[in-house]
């Protein structure tokens, strides 16, 4: 791999990392409802669940989808569909502070399985190995996977922040239930620009 292609594999991972998008919409609605200690697991579980994603899918998965195309079919309705019910869940989420709220953040492993029905996921992971590891050659399968990894993670966890700095703003209960109602319908808007 070239200097080019590797400063050009760096700005694809920034610009998919940190462009909305399920996992951050959620991670924003995560920071914001529970503060950033307790959103760090789901953090951890997005940036290392989707490196291992990048992994499997230059190691072999991506070889799924040439020899039975209408698996894609089957991910993008597991995907809307699970999905619409995480925007549902979290626009009747009950505000922190309400004596019903039985909330916790998503944990690590919810986070890491979430990625593989994450239709931007995917087509980051599918995109990355198609044009900067085309011959699926395991070096250079691990070199897309690790320069995701290490940008990944910085660039999700600044949704957090910002979430978290929203907490600011959103101090009473019906503050707090349109910020998950808005972001619900974000999460349901972004399943256009994915599938």
């Amino acid at each position: 791999m070239t200097y080019d292609l590797y400063f050009g594999l760096a700005a694809f991972a920034f610009v998919s990392s940190v462009t909305p998008g399920p996992n951050n919409l959620m991670l924003m609605a995560s920071g914001a409802n529970f503060g950033f200690r307790r959103t760090l697991p789901h953090m951890l579980g997005v940036a290392i669940g989707f490196t291992f994603m990048v992994g499997l899918v230059g190691l072999g998965l991506m070889q799924l989808f040439d020899l039975w195309p209408p698996l894609y079919t089957v991910l993008k309705v597991a995907s809307v569909a699970y999905l619409l019910w995480l925007a549902w869940k979290l626009a009747n989420a009950a505000p922190m502070g309400d004596a019903r709220a039985e909330t916790h953040p998503m944990s690590f492993f919810q986070a890491a399985l979430f990625q593989w029905v994450n239709p931007k996921a995917w087509a980051m992971a599918l995109t990355a190995i198609s044009v900067y590891a085309p011959a699926r050659d395991v070096a250079s399968v691990l070199v897309v996977a690790a320069i995701f990894g290490a940008i990944n993670l910085p660039t999700v966890s600044s949704w957090t922040v910002l979430g978290q700095q929203m907490r600011r703003i959103l101090r009473d209960q019906r503050h707090m239930r349109m910020f998950n109602i808005g972001m619900a319908l974000l999460l349901v808007g972004s399943l256009a620009l994915a599938v």
